[in-house]
């Protein structure tokens, strides 16, 4: 249950502002028909992580030892910097095809914008720190859900009530005390 929980919270606060996050916006307000759109993000991101948390969990069984280890802590210390850094909507990451309807719009969108993005580098992490990859790709779509089913129901009025700045400190505040907490785990064996 830590697993999850842990990796709930790291991405629920990790996602606020995220680009993803304004995708869900963006498409709200183009569809305005949540329900596609919730069930686009939740395969888009359930696929997504769970190949995420699998690559983390496969590359840190091949690699174990002090040097793997000491890479995964100061990968979280990393994701603490890129989470202080807000996101922006590129215009190609907003330019969707209609043809296609709300659902697989969504899910294609969502799938693509998080490919490299820093909730999936932290599924990755993650995964690698877990070795747990259906545990890890559950808590971090649920992270995903509770930061992104709001903004579809919300729309662009949940940018001006969430102080953007709060969740990205409180969010590379988790992120530094995981690395900093698993270099102290290294340090200290």
């Amino acid at each position: 249950m830590d697993i999850i929980l842990s990796s709930t919270l790291l991405v629920a606060f990790a996602e606020i502002g995220d680009k993803t996050m304004l995708l869900a916006i963006v498409l709200a307000c183009r569809y305005r028909r949540p329900a596609p759109i919730i069930a686009g993000i939740f395969v888009a991101t359930i696929v997504n992580h769970a190949l995420a948390a699998w690559a983390g969990a496969a590359v840190a069984g091949l690699l174990e030892g002090y040097w793997f280890r000491l890479a995964v802590a100061l990968g979280f210390i990393a994701m603490a910097a890129w989470t202080l850094v807000p996101d922006t909507l590129d215009d190609d990451d907003a330019r969707t095809p209609d043809r296609f309807g709300p659902f697989l719009t969504t899910t294609i969108a969502f799938f693509a914008a998080e490919m490299g993005d820093k909730t999936q580098v932290a599924t990755v992490a993650l995964g690698a720190q877990y070795h747990a990859v259906a545990l890890v790709a559950i808590g971090t779509t649920l992270g995903m859900m509770i930061a992104n089913v709001p903004a579809v129901f919300l729309g662009e009025r949940v940018t001006r009530v969430v102080p953007m700045n709060a969740v990205r400190l409180a969010a590379a505040a988790i992120f530094a005390a995981i690395g900093i907490w698993a270099l102290w785990e290294i340090f200290r064996s």
